[in-house]
């Protein structure tokens, strides 16, 4: 019997005894298997998954566009022609700003903000109403288990959740007015959940939310994307680095150290733009730990390959890379050899395109102790001179920051501390092809020995002709895409990068094409600037292996209601299975094969009625009482999932031809 094969088997066991029962109350699970089945396909064996596509919301409907809409069926294919339905529901763990249990006989607010010393942060913005700031933003989500949980009050098993907070939109002056001014001004918290798994049905419920102490990492700015380690960690993500160079211009990360500290210029520029790693305890409490040593770039949604050593990274930027990690031990990230791609001849966002080679480009090597005090002791202009107009000085370099113009000159024997601490400006100097546009959400298919990046937009940097475009990066194509697309590449070993040198990994991209690409539209009745049959915009990414399932989250511009969808890798089957609230961005999402013979999925969003000019202008009036009323007057956002309602299963069987 196969892994796979017992898996399902085990899962539809436990359906067969406690379906009736199912409950739909706070879990974080897509219990997604087999189900209730007839005798015959017990024993039959699984052979595959697939998702029935559900329609997008209308204002027909206007009550599913101003919150979290599912219609979407599961369906699970046995070998003797048989398929078990499941209709798909969304329940949340909670909704941000309530108060959850502490796991002490107390209550803590969810998504609340503190200072260093762990000291709640309070929004004092309108006078008579302080109250503790807390994040209408979840984001990345990792759910595991422990082999020996201490936590006591638990019936079933002890499940854990590790959940991040990238920001608060508006503090309550803003919201009054309408306006995003309090994004990037507050640290990151990050959250430790223990749930109680029952055992017959699957359900996840929290009996304790940790907040984990950060001080250690000097708080945290930003924390978008995750993933969960081989080695069962939450590896976080700062997203949008401080330019350090341009630092004084920054008021938003003055703020920030403001919020943190008690002052304004105490926050340090080079001690963000790293990898947060969150260990959880067996008492459902976590520790962090930051490292320093794989580049200071837009961190978000890492992955690290099954070789335990090799990372793929992300780089949510505008003259951005594509960035990989080597670690010198299996499972311990705190020291190797980060590389940044050359993008070779026959980029293009053409799917059936033979796609472009990837050379790499070796940075430097480092250990994550030696980059912190580096990153304690430099001042920017120790590493390198800055300039936003032409020095008129052969012996500068003319590069692109995040689509502005630079003129840099690295200062003598600061090699490695630009290539860890300066990483965009030094990958500009050696010849890499920094011209990827907001290349986000990465993950991998370890079978097919495919990895995926999302490329929320495909334009700027990689439009031959953008004054942010350089020939020189590879990337050359001829169109803007706003909506963006998903990028495929093949995995190998045996690599050298580019002095020659090789590359110890078995798991390194030699080759990158289009897989799926969205499609710009003038604005339907709805107001959709992007086809709503097709992805719009990607930003996270995850795969099931057993599913064989893509599974792709949405950060649109373009797309009214913003849908997670589902893309089977062999049948070519793109499914939209979640509508998130109209101007929510889907966040948290964690495809989990199996926990205890459970399959789970996490899916949260952030910023519901975000509104944005022309996309929202047909359905803001409509919807923005509806959402205001849904979600804590647009203060909260809700981490939760997907899970099948057992109220719903079918069973269906093909005639043999």
């Amino acid at each position: 019997m196969s892994d796979q094969t017992s898996l399902f088997r085990r899962q539809t066991l436990k359906f067969l005894a406690s379906a009736p029962l199912l409950p739909l109350g706070a879990s974080s699970a897509l219990l997604a298997a087999c189900g209730v089945i007839t005798t015959k396909s017990q024993s039959a064996e699984y052979v595959s998954t697939s998702f029935t596509s559900m329609a997008a919301p209308t204002l027909a409907n206007a009550a599913a566009m101003a919150t979290t809409a599912v219609g979407a069926t599961l369906n699970v294919h046995y070998g003797d022609n048989s398929t078990q339905r499941y209709k798909l529901a969304y329940q949340p763990f909670f909704i941000t700003g309530e108060q959850v249990p502490d796991g002490k006989g107390g209550t803590i607010l969810s998504g609340g903000y503190f200072d260093i010393h762990n000291k709640p942060i309070i929004d004092k913005s309108v006078a008579g109403k302080e109250r503790q700031f807390f994040s209408d933003a979840p984001d990345g989500t990792s759910l595991l288990s422990l082999p020996n949980p201490s936590v006591t009050g638990i019936k079933g098993k002890a499940v854990f959740a590790v959940v991040q907070f990238e920001y608060l939109t508006r503090d309550q002056l803003g919201a009054a007015s309408d306006k995003n001014n309090a994004y990037g001004t507050l640290p990151s918290p990050i959250a430790v959940l223990t749930l109680d798994q029952n055992q017959q049905t699957g359900k996840l419920s929290l009996v304790k939310y940790h907040n984990v102490d950060t001080s250690s990492a000097h708080g945290l700015w930003i924390t978008c994307g995750a993933s969960l380690s081989p080695w069962n960690t939450h590896l976080s993500s700062e997203e949008y680095e401080p330019d350090a160079q341009f630092i004084a211009e920054n008021t938003l990360f003055k703020k920030y150290s403001k919020n943190l500290f008690g002052d304004e210029n105490k926050a340090n520029p080079y001690h963000y733009g790293h990898l947060p790693e969150v260990t959880v305890n067996p008492d459902g409490s976590g520790t962090i730990k930051k490292h320093y040593c794989l580049g200071r770039i837009s961190h978000e949604l890492i992955q690290v390959m099954p070789d335990n050593r090799t990372v793929l990274m992300g780089d949510d930027y505008t003259n951005g890379g594509f960035f990989m990690f080597v670690a010198d031990r299996e499972k311990d990230l705190s020291a190797g050899t980060l590389y940044v791609a050359k993008v070779g001849a026959g980029f293009s966002v053409d799917p059936y395109a033979l796609g472009a080679t990837l050379s790499w480009i070796k940075l430097g090597h480092a250990t994550s102790t030696e980059i912190e005090k580096l990153a304690d002791t430099l001042k920017p202009s120790d590493i390198m001179s800055s300039v936003k107009t032409d020095p008129l000085d052969a012996s500068y370099t003319k590069i692109f920051a995040d689509g502005v113009a630079n003129w840099v000159k690295l200062k003598p024997g600061m090699e490695k501390a630009a290539a860890f601490l300066e990483t965009h400006r030094y990958a500009n100097l050696v010849g890499a092809s920094m011209g990827f546009t907001k290349m986000e959400g990465t993950t991998v298919n370890i079978k097919d020995k495919i990895a995926y990046s999302a490329l929320q937009n495909i334009q700027n940097s990689m439009v031959k002709n953008d004054p942010a475009w350089r020939a020189s990066t590879g990337i050359t194509i001829n169109k803007a895409i706003v909506a963006g697309g998903v990028f495929a590449h093949n995995l190998d070993g045996d690599q050298k990068d580019t002095s020659g040198i090789t590359i110890k990994s078995e798991w390194v991209p030699i080759k990158t094409k289009a897989l799926l690409v969205g499609e710009d539209t003038p604005a339907d009745a709805l107001g959709n600037l992007a086809n709503p049959e097709k992805i719009a915009n990607p930003d996270n990414l995850k795969f099931s292996e057993k599913m064989r399932t893509l599974f792709i989250g949405e950060d649109s511009s373009t797309h009214v209601n913003n849908f997670l969808w589902a893309y089977n890798v062999d049948t070519k089957k793109l499914s939209r299975i979640m509508s998130m609230p109209a101007g929510a961005e889907a966040t948290g999402l964690h495809a989990v094969d199996e926990i205890n013979g459970w399959t789970y999925i996490m899916s949260n969003f952030q910023h519901a009625g975000d509104w944005s000019g022309k996309l929202h202008s047909k359905v803001k009036d409509q919807l923005d009482p509806l959402i205001k009323a849904n979600y804590n007057d647009r203060f909260g956002a809700a981490v939760g999932y997907l899970t099948a309602e057992p109220t719903q299963m079918t069973l269906t069987k093909k005639q043999s031809i």
